[in-house]
């Protein structure tokens, strides 16, 4: 069970690098053309969608900041914390 607890924990924690290096990357404006950029947008967007889906239908989805990736980064922990509850 632990093996299992660690591997989550590692895809959860893996997952919220991967946006934060997204960010970071938008914020430089590093082209997507490049293979490791494009890996984690590939990575990242299914993970995205999500936060901006709820922005959209609260209508905060304006102006220059996008907050989807930190409403993904809540989401993730939240879904993580679930599943600790869950299973134990």
């Amino acid at each position: 069970m632990t093996n299992i607890l660690k591997t989550l924990e590692l895809f959860f924690k893996l997952l919220e690098i991967l946006i934060i290096i997204r960010v970071f990357l938008n914020i430089f404006r590093i082209s997507r053309d490049n293979v490791i950029v494009g890996i984690i947008y590939e990575m990242t967007e299914p993970v995205l969608i999500p936060a901006r889906t709820i922005l959209d239908k609260l209508n905060l989805n304006r102006g220059m900041i996008d907050f989807s990736p930190w409403i993904a980064i809540i989401l993730l922990n939240l879904i993580y914390s679930l599943i600790l509850r869950i299973l134990f």
